[in-house]
């Protein structure tokens, strides 16, 4: 039987609240019970809020895609990332979150995302480019490659400017401060006060934050000072810079500029970084994958028009993301009376979709644990394909780079499995754990060597 992908432990039935604070700040997967992965719905009581955890297909359809203005977006959680975010879509609602999509929306529309492919395919090829020189066999940190990678993907296609430009380098290690030092568990996700309320974020967390945000703004006002001049170049950050809203006819300040910035890098290079490094140690736990994939990338031709091509990869991608969604939760809030499964709800409880749970629930999915990537040819990969799988979110505040991040994986990792053999380290793999995105604990180790044409390997394939 083929051995399970690591999952983190459930934590016990019953525990205090202050226990499951502690948790939930140290880990928010191993701080719940057993019972979200067959669950349809659970209830989750504190002295300031409730809150409803919600599996069942049906009514996630209500809160996500049906009656998705209902249900807007908690700031219990988003307080916490305001720092960095600003006012940026993943954290608005309603008329200013509206007018934010009219204007991002049309940077990712299908015939963008042609234009945004060599920077991808670039930051690909760099990638692979580099690991030439770490590919000998000794362990390797695989979630510090594919951040490099992720990142570099985010300047080319944003600002046309590789990682090793001298302001990109420096945006990449504020956010990788920020992310050792920014908690998923701030204050206002357990009392909700007035905005002047203290958050007491750490120092550094500010820290990393201010200089994060200085160096974007450095990076649009240049961008903006190239669009007077007519010479920007034709990027993401220039049309989203340049469209008008179609309702006002206005477009972005270099605030709300900033403010969308910073959650493209951290949901555009946190996600991929994360699915990525996931993705190679799964193909590293299932090496008969792993050589299918690399037999697909030597026959892909790496054009744009031929990504179909591409079609185990982007299952294996597909895969990696239900096991391993790089958003684990997603919090919503109720804004009137509702009743869920005969359940009187309150305004203001909390409504919580876990991708995590739903993508391991054991009432929907074959295998649920399972590392399984033809699931998706079978009626119940379609079926659950259809209801159960959010790695992106559904429905009108689904994530707009969904398409972009879906090529993303398979490109990056196509050009990576053409060059190159991963193979895991005895005794060292990952736990799984979520803060801002799920990460492993202790990193993904891996260990490297160069492909051999015939794909048979010098390197044997180590077990814990």
């Amino acid at each position: 039987m083929t051995e399970l992908p690591p999952k983190p432990p459930s934590r016990p039935e019953n525990v205090s609240l202050w226990r499951y604070m502690r948790l939930f700040r140290k880990d928010i997967l191993s701080a719940q019970p057993a019972k979200l992965y067959r669950a349809w719905m659970a209830e989750f009581h504190t002295p300031f809020f409730r809150s409803y955890l919600v599996n069942e297909p049906d009514l996630l359809k209500e809160v996500l895609i049906r009656n998705p203005d209902a249900f807007p977006k908690s700031d219990r959680i988003s307080a916490g990332l305001r720092p960095l975010l600003g006012n940026s879509v993943f954290l608005t609602n309603g008329a200013d979150w509206q007018r934010q999509r009219r204007i991002i929306d049309p940077a990712f529309a299908g015939g963008r995302l042609r234009d945004t492919y060599p920077g991808i395919r670039a930051a690909a090829e760099a990638g692979a480019a580099r690991l030439a020189y770490m590919a000998d066999g000794t362990p390797q940190e695989i979630e510090a490659i594919t951040s490099h990678i992720a990142a570099d993907v985010i300047f080319r296609t944003l600002f046309s400017i590789p990682i090793e430009d001298e302001t990109a380098q420096e945006v990449f290690d504020a956010f990788r401060d920020y992310q050792r030092t920014q908690p998923i568990l701030n204050l206002a996700a357990f009392i909700r006060g007035p905005a002047w309320m203290p958050r007491f974020f750490r120092p550094q967390t500010r820290k990393a934050a201010k200089l994060i945000r200085a160096l974007i703004t450095k990076l649009t006002k240049e961008r903006l000072d190239l669009i007077a001049a007519g010479l920007a170049p034709d990027d993401l950050a220039t049309k989203i810079l340049t469209t008008k809203d179609p309702q006002t006819g206005e477009t972005f300040s270099l605030e709300e500029m900033v403010d969308q910035v910073a959650i493209f890098f951290l949901a555009g290079h946190e996600t991929s970084a994360s699915a990525l490094a996931w993705a190679l140690y799964l193909l590293a736990l299932n090496p008969t994958w792993q050589t299918a994939l690399a037999q697909e990338a030597t026959a892909f031709s790496g054009a744009f028009r031929d990504l179909s091509d591409l079609k185990q990869t982007r299952d294996v991608f597909r895969e990696t993301l239900r096991l391993y969604p790089a958003v684990p939760m997603m919090v919503r809030e109720t804004t009137r009376p509702e009743i869920f499964r005969g359940r009187d709800v309150k305004p203001g409880a909390q409504v919580v979709v876990s991708p995590w749970h739903l993508h391991r629930h054991e009432r929907i999915w074959d295998n649920p644990d399972g590392f399984d990537p033809a699931r998706w040819e079978t009626e119940n990969g379609k079926a659950c394909g259809r209801d159960a799988y959010l790695p992106f979110s559904a429905g009108a505040r689904i994530c707009p780079g969904a398409g972009f991040a879906m090529i993303e994986g398979a490109v990056i990792l196509a050009t990576l499995l053409k060059s190159y053999e991963f193979a895991r380290v005895a005794d060292r793999d990952p736990v799984p754990v979520a803060h801002l995105t799920v990460r492993s604990k202790n990193g993904i180790w891996l260990r490297i060597v160069p492909r051999r044409p015939d794909f048979v390997s010098k390197m044997p394939t180590e077990t814990a």
